[in-house]
């Protein structure tokens, strides 16, 4: 397994101003960051790849859908527009050096029609990800889709949803980002609901009931790190929180209180858990 951390810890974006957190990333124990990419002609990926090189680290990406963008409209346009979209970020993706794109890349965050999701919008979401399947693998890069509780989308809730639009899809390149916050919120048995995706899983998100510090509230850890072994899993461990105070990005995610007694501690203090949870296993 590689552990990674999500730097929207620190920053609301990530571009040549946040390459100085890097050797502290590095020297805390972690393999790689994850870094948003929301708009592809702005990311800033020739100095992010150089930023990782000269540390010895990698990266994943996370992204969400804004601007009007959403794969499961009823508007023909709008679903061009995101499948464009985001071939353009599997290349922005492959520039910076990730293979890995994850996120709930459906519908916007806290997008709410009042009513379940319907089967056209299903086939939607099914279509668009066929069509950028060999786009995907021409840069070698893989989208992980990302369940989301039930206050921040109506469209895909749970595990057992993600793996079965994963497997209508049917490309190599899309499966499944697990993501214990939201899991401990959805799912009966959160180790249970990791196991049935074990034939999609393709990232792993490692957050807290709260999003503070990973190993510091109620998640059953101890479970989560035995499925993951069982299943063979060998990708990223990624700590996924956000700073107290960084506008917008702390806002969507509803941090209204400090989670820890600083930022840097969730990172730090969170993969040292970690990996003692995972090498005790």
């Amino acid at each position: 397994m590689k552990f990674g951390v999500n730097t929207f810890i620190w920053a609301a974006n990530f571009d040549r101003s946040n390459l100085p957190l890097l050797p502290a990333i590095k020297a805390a124990g972690f393999d790689g960051v994850e870094v948003p990419l929301f708009q592809p002609a702005q990311f800033a990926a020739s100095d992010i790849r150089k930023g990782l090189a000269d540390n010895g680290l990698e990266c994943t990406i996370c992204s969400i859908l804004t601007g009007g963008l959403n794969m499961i409209s009823g508007d023909a346009g709008v679903r061009e527009k995101t499948r464009v979209h985001l071939q353009d970020c599997a290349k922005a993706a492959a520039e910076a050096g990730a293979k890995i794109i994850a996120g709930p890349l459906y519908s916007p965050v806290g997008l709410m029609t009042g009513r379940r999701r319907t089967e056209d919008e299903w086939k939607r979401a099914v279509d668009c990800y066929q069509s950028i399947g060999p786009t995907l693998a021409a840069y070698g890069v893989t989208i992980a889709i990302e369940p989301l509780n039930r206050f921040e989308t109506y469209f895909l809730n749970t595990a057992e949803d993600a793996v079965r639009l994963a497997a209508e899809v049917d490309h190599q390149n899309i499966g499944v980002l697990f993501d214990t916050f939201h899991a401990n919120i959805e799912e009966k048995e959160v180790a249970a609901a990791l196991r049935s995706t074990a034939k999609y899983l393709k990232h792993f998100h490692a957050s807290e009931n709260d999003r503070g510090t990973p190993g510091s509230g109620h998640v059953d850890w101890q479970g989560v790190f035995g499925a993951l072994h069982e299943m063979g899993y060998e990708g990223w461990v990624t700590i996924e929180s956000f700073g107290f105070a960084i506008g917008e990005i702390s806002a969507a995610a509803s941090i209204w209180r400090d989670l820890a007694p600083t930022a840097d501690s969730i990172a730090f203090e969170g993969v040292a858990f970690l990996k003692r949870g995972l090498a005790g296993v």
